[in-house]
């Protein structure tokens, strides 16, 4: 069995050649208000829920990019609006955000 039920790793990776990448999306601020929020709804702890930043994932053409384990699925995100629908159903209630998954 897993340490979480689901961990969340968002692509924070800043790219010194200037090309596209997940930072100049604003991923450190969107993995910010995603850890809030899951701390605000409870679930930020051991056996639940654990967001993580992470080095380059690789799939920039797709960024904005997170990744959200045991389960693997990929998902690309706007504004804070897409990461809180990522929260409400597919952390809290298992369903894939397929509008968003990638």
């Amino acid at each position: 069995m897993s340490f979480y039920q689901h961990h969340v790793f968002f692509c924070s990776n800043q790219r010194e050649d200037g090309c596209d990448c997940c930072a100049s999306h604003n991923a450190k601020k969107m993995r910010d208000h995603a850890k809030q929020r899951c701390k605000v709804l409870g679930i930020h702890e051991p056996g639940k829920v654990r967001i993580n930043n992470a080095g380059c994932l690789n799939r920039c053409s797709e960024g904005p990019v997170l990744v959200i384990y045991p389960e693997g699925t990929w998902y690309t995100y706007v504004d804070k609006e897409d990461v809180d629908e990522i929260i409400d159903k597919h952390l809290l209630q298992g369903q894939v955000v397929k509008r968003l998954q990638i």
